[in-house]
């Protein structure tokens, strides 16, 4: 990825006249990010259609929605970042296996063939009736979303159901794999210190998880509003905390380990971390947007609180792990450049508002997935009443 270079707003110590640019900025913050959400809100939907987690059926098709959405919106950051954006489509034309950045192309693709799929095939019986009931452009538009046919027999819909959970099962690796990836990316730049973890894949698809399953919640409440399902909701937040305590502890043990070891880099990565990254990763990733939530979590989940205080406490909650997973993403991808090659000073990075991967472009590209939500919740209706009780 090569785009413009933002020069650094501060120093401190000793630093090479080239560190002082931050090569990756907020684009590349937005990518990890977007794709983590697709993760998690896949992962949501298979704890349904493969693990038969039936309290989530109010959800499970709205999560694969959500996931498209932003999946739709997963390389526009990148292609923003790209000096030549129209040459990323070189990577399909001319394959290299051997390529960990063309890796990314081959995933996002098999796995939106995979999403999209799964969720013509769920749809079916519904986009079939559509059809039936429509006229004009809407009644084509859903004939050819119907895949063609209007078979809703009893054998059809049960292979319908077995294709579903097919493609859920497969999807599920491929969602691990495609935010795994990112992690692995920066875990192999061995002169990043930062980065250069084994434990960088597992905490990437672990705040993927995370960042799914709280988007999901927040995006289900803020639309159904009075009407939300409770027991879907109580069950969504002891899954969140469940996944948010294994991110947390693996976020904290890889501070640890680097502490323990003490080795030739924990002076630079001190001086980092207690320096430019104090506010940002103490106090705001660690401090108020995971202890709070984390205990917030643990009592929303142990404790049988009235539904009043669910519906207030949810939603905040969600909103806290989302920005501690956009904090997370900030301090690995932006934090592992503000270190020097002379391991004796690292540098300060405030992005600008207006530039080209500057703040304004980012709240753009955040909220294009859900533009494209709104408009795919007119095509394909998120919750049918009558379809969820009949499961």
């Amino acid at each position: 990825m090569h785009g413009l270079a933002e020069t650094a707003s501060g120093a401190v110590g000793y630093v090479f006249p080239n560190d002082l640019h931050v090569h990756w900025s907020l684009m590349i913050v937005l990518y990890p990010y977007i794709t983590g959400i697709v993760a998690g809100a896949f992962i949501v939907s298979s704890l349904y259609h493969v693990f038969h987690v039936k309290a989530l059926r109010p959800i499970a098709r709205f999560s694969l929605l959500f996931a498209l959405a932003f999946l739709a919106c997963a390389t526009l950051p990148l292609l923003n970042h790209l000096g030549h954006p129209e040459r990323a489509l070189n990577m399909m034309l001319t394959p290299s296996p051997s390529s960990a950045m063309a890796g990314f192309g081959y995933i996002y693709s098999a796995y939106a063939v995979v999403l999209l799929l799964e969720i013509l095939f769920i749809y079916r019986p519904t986009l079939v009736r559509l059809a039936q009931t429509s006229t004009g452009w809407r009644r084509s538009l859903y004939g050819v979303l119907s895949l063609g046919s209007d078979n809703l027999s009893d054998e059809a819909l049960a292979l319908d159901r077995k294709i579903i959970a097919f493609l859920a099962g497969i999807g599920i690796p491929m969602a691990c794999v495609l935010h795994g990836y990112v992690g692995f990316i920066f875990g192999g730049v061995k002169a990043n210190p930062l980065w250069a973890t084994p434990l960088m894949p597992v905490i990437f698809l672990l705040s993927a998880c995370v960042s799914g399953i709280a988007g999901i919640i927040l995006a289900y409440m803020v639309i159904k509003r009075g009407e939300v399902d409770m027991t879907c909701i109580r069950t969504c937040l002891k899954y969140l905390w469940g996944f948010f305590i294994l991110d947390f502890v693996f976020e904290m043990l890889e501070v640890f380990s680097h502490a323990y070891m003490a080795t030739h880099h924990w002076e630079t990565l001190h001086t980092l971390l207690w320096g430019p990254l104090f506010n940002s990763y103490w106090v705001g990733q660690v401090l108020i947007f995971s202890v709070v939530p984390f205990f917030l979590l643990g009592v929303l989940s142990l404790v049988r609180l009235d539904d009043g205080m669910v519906r207030f406490l949810a939603p905040l909650v969600s909103l806290m792990i989302l920005i501690q997973v956009l904090l997370m993403r900030w301090n690995v991808v932006i934090g592992g450049q503000l270190m020097s090659k002379s391991e004796r000073g690292a540098v300060f990075f405030h992005p600008e508002w207006f530039e080209k991967e500057g703040i304004v472009p980012a709240i753009v590209i955040m909220v294009l997935p859900l533009v494209i939500l709104y408009v795919l919740g007119k095509i394909f209706p998120f919750w049918l009443p009558a379809e969820e009780k009949r499961g």
